[in-house]
């Protein structure tokens, strides 16, 4: 009953954007994804942290989440990142993947979901980088109240946060979301949207009382992190 994380499988199964050719651990990243998750049973879990997939919708996202879908028989927890294009209704998304046989995603946003007796909460986040308009601050304040509902829904449950963008980066605090953690008393924290270069930035480690964790698929060589493991759902950090 082991849950994992991992993030950013930038998959394009039935398109162009083969991340192959960007060298070094994205090389042949497919078969990795396939290898890392081979062991995996239906009570297995993996919450997957956005950057899905490169499909511009439902349907060119097809091939990679019939992919995702057959790494394992264990469920799936999606979380939505920046260039998940093809993200859309919550009703319009089950709908497609019933229809198309997969059972096995539930989304992670707008709410929180339970690995045993412990809650998993998170939203996409948002990020430093963006411009600090009129419509981007709409959008910050949303991820925001978004993360507040994940975290509420929780109850006294034990709490971990999975979020696309990074809460912490180069000494870049985004201070309402780490706020939130900490006032709902989250263990952990999983992220990934940081590549190449930018890994040597990542916050690892503690800071104050939540463990935060880069989960990125070419950060950790596609191999899921363990979060949870075992039927007592001991913590693994």
């Amino acid at each position: 009953m082991a849950l994992y994380a991992l993030g950013d499988t930038h998959l394009s199964l039935g398109g162009s954007k083969a991340m192959d050719s960007f060298g070094g651990a994205w090389d042949g990243y497919v078969d990795k994804l396939r290898s890392a998750f081979a062991g995996l049973t239906e009570e297995d879990g993996v919450v997957l942290c956005g950057d899905l997939s490169w499909g511009m919708s439902l349907e060119e996202a097809l091939p990679d989440f019939l992919f995702l879908d057959s790494l394992f028989p264990g469920k799936k927890f999606l979380v939505k990142g920046n260039h998940d294009y093809w993200w859309t209704t919550a009703n319009k998304m089950y709908q497609f993947w019933a229809q198309n046989g997969i059972q096995n995603f539930e989304l992670l946003h707008n709410n929180c979901r339970f690995w045993g007796d412990v809650a998993l909460c998170g939203t996409r986040g948002w990020f430093f980088e963006e411009e600090a308009d009129g419509h981007n601050e709409k959008v910050f304040h949303r991820e925001v109240l978004r993360l507040e509902t994940s975290l509420k829904a929780a109850g006294e449950k034990e709490k971990l946060c999975f979020l696309h963008y990074p809460p912490l980066y180069q000494g870049y605090i985004c201070q309402e979301i780490v706020d939130l953690m900490e006032l709902y008393q989250v263990s952990a924290c999983y992220y990934g949207h940081l590549h190449g270069g930018s890994h040597r930035l990542a916050q690892e480690g503690r800071r104050g009382r939540v463990e935060y964790h880069l989960v990125a698929g070419d950060y950790r060589d596609f191999q899921p992190m363990k979060v949870l493991d075992g039927p007592q759902n001991e913590k693994v950090l």
